[in-house]
C-alpha cells in the first residue's frame, strides 16, 4: 500500500445502515398497506428462529477482537481474520444481517421488506463486499487471494 492510497474500504454506507433503511422502509409501505406472508402462528415460529440464526455476526465479531482488528469497514484493516465463522464464509456479518432482516419481516409478517431484500443484496455486493474485497486484495494481496480461493463470499 502506497502512502497516497487511503487505507480503508471505501464503503458506500456502514452495512446496519443499509439494512436498516431498507427495513424500515419496509416496514413504512407495511403500515400503510399491510401484506402478510404467512399465518401469524407460523410468523411466530420461524421469524425468532431466523433472528436467532442471524446472532452468527456475534461470533465474527469476537473474531475480530481476538485478531485486534476492527470489524468496522470503514476503518483500516490490520489482521486478516480467517477463524471462526470466517472458515466458511468471508461475510458471516453481512449473512447474520441478512437473516436478521429476514427473521424481523417474518417475525412481524410483512411482505415488503422481503421484496426489498434483493435490492439490499445488489447493494452490499456492489457497495460494501466488492470494495471491501478489492481493499482486502491491496492490502494482502497473496493471502486474501488465496483466501478467496478457499472460502465463499456469502454462504
Amino acid at each position: 500500500m502506497t502512502s497516497a492510497t487511503v487505507d480503508k474500504a471505501g464503503v458506500l454506507a456502514p452495512p446496519p445502515i443499509i439494512y436498516g433503511v431498507s427495513l424500515l422502509v419496509g416496514l413504512v409501505a407495511h403500515w400503510l398497506q399491510p401484506q402478510p406472508v404467512v399465518s401469524q402462528a407460523v410468523a411466530h415460529v420461524i421469524g425468532p428462529a431466523f433472528v436467532l440464526c442471524g446472532l452468527v455476526g456475534l461470533p465474527a465479531v469476537r473474531a475480530f477482537q481476538r485478531a485486534g482488528t476492527s470489524p468496522l469497514p470503514w476503518r483500516p484493516a490490520t489482521a486478516l481474520v480467517s477463524t471462526g465463522p470466517y472458515r466458511f464464509t468471508r461475510n458471516p456479518m453481512y449473512v447474520g444481517f441478512t437473516l436478521l432482516y429476514v427473521g424481523i419481516s417474518l417475525w412481524l409478517n410483512t411482505l415488503w421488506p422481503l421484496l426489498l431484500l434483493p435490492l439490499v443484496i445488489v447493494v452490499m455486493n456492489w457497495g460494501v463486499i466488492a470494495r471491501e474485497e478489492r481493499y482486502l486484495e491491496r492490502r494482502f494481496g497473496e493471502e486474501y487471494l488465496e483466501y478467496k480461493r478457499r472460502v465463499r463470499r456469502w454462504i
